[in-house]
C-alpha cells in the first residue's frame, strides 16, 4: 500500500499553525496560551473524519484529542502520537508570527519546536484516512499544553485516561531515533544564621558564609558527576547554582540564605538518590559546625527517560525511517527534558523522532520543510507498520 502525504496540506497547515501565537503564559506574562491554536487543531482533526476531544486544564490552556478508530484487531495495540501546542517567548524576533517559506524552509517562533512536528502528525491521519490503510488498532493524535514550562497537558492528558500501547513524541531530532533523554530536579537548599549588629561578631551567624561552604563542597560532587561513567546516550549527570538570596542589610549578620540549584539526572538516577548526595553534604558540614544549620527540599522534578532499541515501537519506526531516508536513522539521546518521560512513566511504549531546523528559543527560528514531509511519512508508515503486527 502507497500512502501518500498532501504536501500542500502540510505545508498551508503548518503556516496557519505558526501564525496562530500560542506563547505560554506561565513564560510570557503576555502569552496568549493555547486556545486559539486548540480550536484550529480541534477542527483540522475533525476535518479529516477523526472523533475529536477538547478540553481547558486552566483559564486559556487546552488539550485536543483525535482518535483514528482502528478495525479492532489489534489485541489491544494502539499508537500515540503527540506534540505540543505552545512556544516560549518572541522577543527579539522579526517575523515571530510569519509563517513564511523561503528556500524550503518555514519561518517563525514554534516552526521547529514543535509546530513542524504537529503539521506532519495532522498530514499523517489524513494520509491514513486517505489511503483506506485497515489499521488494526486506534491512532491518537494528541497536541498538549504548556510542555514548555511545567507540561501540565501530558500530566493531564494520562490522568483523564489516554493511553497506547506505544507512543511517539515528535520533539525535532533531525529525524534521528531518541532512546532516551536526562532528567532534572529544583531544589531550595536553605542555610540558617542568627541576626546581630554587625559589630556585634559573637552573637552573629552569618547565613551566608554557611552557604559559602555548601557550594564549596556542592562544587566537588558537580566535577564528581562529571567524572562518573557516561550514559551511552545522554553523557553524565551535571547540576548548577541558578539563583542566590541572602541578608537583609549590610550592617546585619545573615539570618537567612537560599539557594535554587537544578540537578540534572540520567536513566537509573532517582529525586531520593540525588537528594541523599545533597543531604551528604549537609550532615558532613553540620558535624564539622554545630552552628551549621541547613536544608534540602526538592520542589519540582521530572524523571529521565530510556526505552530500549528493541521494542517494537522502535523497531518499527526504524524501518520505516530506513525505508523513507534510504539510510539507517541515527540513534540519539537528548540532554534537554521532553513529555516523552510522562508518557513512559504511564506504560507507553514511547520514543522520539522529529525534523531537523534551526533556532530553537532563539530569535530565528525556523524547519526544513523536507524533514516535516519526511517525518510525516515515516510516522504514518509506522503506524501501519506497527498495528498490522
Amino acid at each position: 500500500m502507497t500512502i501518500r502525504i498532501d504536501e500542500e496540506y502540510l505545508v498551508s497547515t503548518l503556516s496557519r499553525l505558526v501564525q496562530i501565537n500560542s506563547t505560554n503564559p506561565s513564560l510570557s506574562p503576555d502569552g496568549a496560551g493555547e486556545a486559539e491554536i486548540a480550536a484550529f487543531v480541534a477542527g483540522a482533526l475533525r476535518d479529516l473524519g477523526l472523533e475529536v476531544t477538547a478540553w481547558e486544564i486552566a483559564p486559556g490552556r487546552w488539550n485536543v484529542v483525535g482518535r483514528l478508530a482502528g478495525n479492532g484487531r489489534s489485541h489491544g495495540r494502539s499508537l500515540l502520537l503527540n506534540a505540543h501546542l505552545d512556544t516560549v517567548g518572541v522577543a527579539g524576533m522579526a517575523e515571530p508570527f510569519a509563517g513564511a517559506v523561503r528556500d524550503g524552509r518555514l519561518y517563525g517562533r514554534g516552526s521547529q519546536d514543535m509546530k513542524g512536528s504537529l503539521a506532519a502528525m495532522l498530514a499523517a491521519a489524513k494520509a491514513l484516512v486517505e489511503s483506506g490503510a485497515s489499521l488494526a488498532g486506534d491512532v491518537l493524535v494528541t497536541a498538549v499544553a504548556d510542555e514548555e514550562h511545567s507540561s501540565i497537558g501530558a500530566d493531564d492528558l494520562v490522568a483523564k485516561g489516554f493511553w497506547a500501547t506505544a507512543a511517539i513524541v515528535t520533539e525535532p531530532t533531525e529525524l534521528a531515533v531518541c532512546l532516551a533523554h536526562r532528567g532534572f530536579i529544583w531544589y531550595d537548599v536553605d542555610t540558617f544564621g542568627r541576626a546581630a549588629h554587625g559589630s556585634r561578631y559573637r552573637e552573629g551567624i552569618d547565613a551566608n558564609m554557611h552557604m559559602g561552604r555548601f557550594l564549596a563542597e556542592l562544587a566537588k560532587l558537580e566535577a564528581a558527576l562529571r567524572a562518573r561513567p557516561s550514559h551511552p546516550l545522554v553523557d553524565v549527570p551535571s547540576l548548577h547554582a541558578a539563583t542566590l538570596h541572602g541578608g537583609t542589610e549590610l550592617s546585619v549578620y545573615a539570618a537567612h540564605c537560599r539557594l535554587q540549584m537544578e540537578r540534572r539526572t540520567v536513566p537509573g538516577e532517582t529525586v531520593a538518590s540525588a537528594t541523599a548526595e545533597l543531604q551528604a553534604i549537609i550532615d558532613r558540614l553540620s558535624a564539622a559546625d554545630p552552628t551549621f544549620r541547613a536544608t534540602v527540599t526538592p520542589t519540582f522534578s521530572r524523571p529521565p527517560f530510556a526505552v530500549n532499541e528493541t521494542a517494537d515501537i522502535v523497531q518499527a519506526a526504524t524501518q520505516a525511517a530506513e525505508t523513507r531516508l534510504g539510510r539507517k536513522p541515527d540513534v540519539i539521546g537528548q540532554l534537554f527534558w521532553t513529555d516523552a518521560a510522562i508518557f513512559a512513566a504511564a506504560g507507553m511504549e514511547t520514543m522520539l523522532i522529529g525534523p531537523t531546523g534551526h533556532g530553537l528559543h532563539s530569535a530565528e527560528e525556523w524547519v526544513d520543510l523536507a524533514s516535516v514531509v519526511d517525518l510525516a511519512a515515516i510516522l504514518a508508515d509506522t503506524a501501519v507498520s506497527y498495528l498490522s503486527r
